[in-house]
């Protein structure tokens, strides 16, 4: 079982360390939201649902307007509660679908990171980015290194790199990985306001 430290509090990390699919819903969830909070997510839901482990048949066959409720909180599990929660309950009805309800079937026999890469992208409210970002999380922190994972994520299976959540590992680490993007974004916004039309 990997230790992680991405949420930044032990108890939501414990959680995403043992259980995949609440890995897999803290990825789903990070976005336009901080990272730690996006990864604490599935500790809030899980309390809320009164069980250990993340079940995605159970979220799969929940009321769609009490999964909603459950994200609004107080506090609430994502910025925008419902329609995270509905995407929550996409994701995990294809996980039954395809992969008789297990998180982890998506990896466990993969037998490259190209086929490991289309299997992430094919799950609902997982882009192009989010699925490579997913994939260097597996193979730096959770030992899922099938053949060629490392050139399946691109950039972020690189050594060393403090790009995404694949690379946190404590709060220095979240603090540089934080300043990366902080960067990308100005850099991103810099080349749009060159490209715009002056006058």
């Amino acid at each position: 079982m990997p230790t992680l430290r991405i949420s930044q509090d032990d108890v939501a990390d414990e959680l995403l360390g043992r259980d995949p699919l609440a890995l897999l819903i803290g990825m789903l969830l990070d976005q336009q939201f901080p990272m730690e909070r996006a990864f604490a997510g599935p500790r809030l839901l899980a309390d809320r649902l009164g069980v250990q482990t993340l079940s995605a048949v159970e979220l799969a066959e929940c009321d769609p307007a009490e999964l909603a409720r459950l994200f609004q909180g107080p506090p609430a599990v994502h910025r925008y509660p419902g329609s995270m929660a509905a995407r929550t309950q996409e994701l995990a009805r294809a996980l039954v679908e395809r992969y008789d309800g297990r998180a982890d079937a998506v990896w466990t026999d993969a037998p490259d990171g190209a086929t490991l890469l289309r299997r992430l992208r094919e799950l609902p409210g997982f882009g192009a980015q989010k699925a490579t970002i997913f994939l260097a999380l597996l193979g730096k922190q959770c030992g899922v290194t099938p053949p060629g994972w490392r050139e399946a994520a691109g950039d972020y299976g690189l050594e060393g790199a403090r790009r995404s959540v694949a690379d946190i590992t404590d709060p220095a680490s979240l603090a540089e990985v934080r300043a990366f993007k902080q960067a990308a974004k100005q850099a991103a916004k810099e080349a749009r306001a060159a490209k715009a039309p002056v006058g």
